[in-house]
């Protein structure tokens, strides 16, 4: 018997500025991924968790008792009540791509989407292991897991909450995700897993991406009708006319309703990244961009390099998200390791039901 889809069970990806019950991270360890870098990178999530966790449970991963304690005894700051440490052992950080895809139902209740990870089309055969998360949570969460069997990263959608989700050619059409799929396919999978009705494409994404075009790092949606587009202000500049395509995609786009969306554009913060670096990776340029910005209940975070472009991003974000603080987070050590704060953030929605509320209650009915 076929199992049902979320689609026809009434589930749907909620935006992410929607009320969140957590949000989920991954301790960062790997010196291979942040190379001369891990201290730095820790107190990064720190600085993240210090901001989320007054305002939100941050559900954390950690390998073990021992990693537990020495990130606990660092939780110095407000709100640290409210982290929730969870020993599961993985791989990296990048929870976004790997981790549970939320969903809720017409009933407000919870559920996820587990696809399938394979490492950014198969370039890091280690980092395949962390495919197993959504799976291992299953026992913690308590909630539906509906696996679409396809290949899929988070990173590599984004919705409105109200019909659409934007994604790009490079990465959801590039053949070491599905190579036996056509666009068609892929958008039958899109809108049957993640209860939307229309599909945005975009392009590519920026130079120095290993995820081939991640949506998080060119265009995000900050309301159902309104898109925040990075746009590259140097001519000379390799990014220059990929975002300019895209820019204008979107202003030719249209909601689910066909109306016009209004687009914002954000700065770039120019290359940052350096051939001569002393790591072993020796990159000519990191996937930097104020558009892996993460928003939470309560807050935004937003990524900042050191670029004079950091105040304009800062500001543009703060306009759009008026009922929330913009916290700017320093992620230059961050981005060595091919992403920034949305990559290693994944927000859970707060259901309005819950089957563990149900449960509860179900135990307390007189005989």
């Amino acid at each position: 018997m076929k199992k049902p889809i979320p689609v026809e069970l009434g589930y749907h990806m909620p935006a992410e500025w929607r009320r969140h019950q957590a949000t989920w991270l991954s301790w960062p360890k790997d010196p291979l991924t942040w190379p001369d870098r891990v201290p730095l990178v820790e107190d990064i999530f720190l600085q993240m968790m210090a901001a989320l966790a007054p305002h939100e449970t941050v559900n954390l991963l950690v390998d073990s008792a021992e990693a537990e304690l020495g990130v606990r005894s660092r939780c110095n700051f407000a709100g640290a009540e409210n982290i929730r440490f969870h020993q599961i052992p993985t791989v990296d950080s990048w929870i976004r791509d790997y981790g549970p895809n939320f969903l809720l139902n017409t009933r407000g209740e919870l559920a996820y989407n587990d696809w399938i990870f394979n490492a950014w089309g198969n370039k890091y055969e280690e980092l395949k292991q962390d495919d197993s998360i959504p799976a291992l949570l299953e026992n913690f969460l308590r909630v539906p897991r509906f696996e679409p069997g396809i290949v899929m990263e988070g990173g590599s959608i984004e919705v409105n909450g109200a019909g659409v989700v934007m994604t790009t050619e490079q990465c959801l059409l590039n053949p070491n995700r599905n190579p036996n799929l056509s666009q068609g396919d892929i958008e039958h999978y899109l809108r049957a897993f993640l209860g939307v009705q229309k599909v945005l494409w975009l392009g590519e994404g920026i130079v120095g991406d290993d995820t081939d075009g991640h949506i998080d790092d060119i265009a995000r949606f900050v309301s159902a009708t309104t898109i925040v587009c990075a746009l590259e202000e140097d001519p000379a500049d390799a990014n220059y006319k990929l975002l300019e395509d895209n820019l204008e995609r979107l202003q030719r786009a249209t909601d689910a309703n066909g109306r016009a969306l209004d687009i914002i554009t954000l700065p770039m913060p120019g290359v940052v990244g350096a051939s001569n670096d002393t790591s072993p990776r020796q990159l000519d340029r990191l996937p930097a961009s104020y558009a892996n910005f993460y928003v939470a209940n309560n807050v935004v975070l937003a990524p900042i390099f050191g670029h004079s472009n950091d105040t304009r991003a800062l500001e543009t974000l703060q306009r759009v998200f008026p009922d929330r603080r913009v916290v700017g987070v320093n992620c230059e050590p961050l981005v060595w390791g091919m992403g920034t704060i949305h990559c290693v953030t994944q927000q859970q929605p707060t259901a309005l039901v819950s089957r563990l509320n149900k449960e509860s209650s179900a135990q307390n009915l007189p005989n």
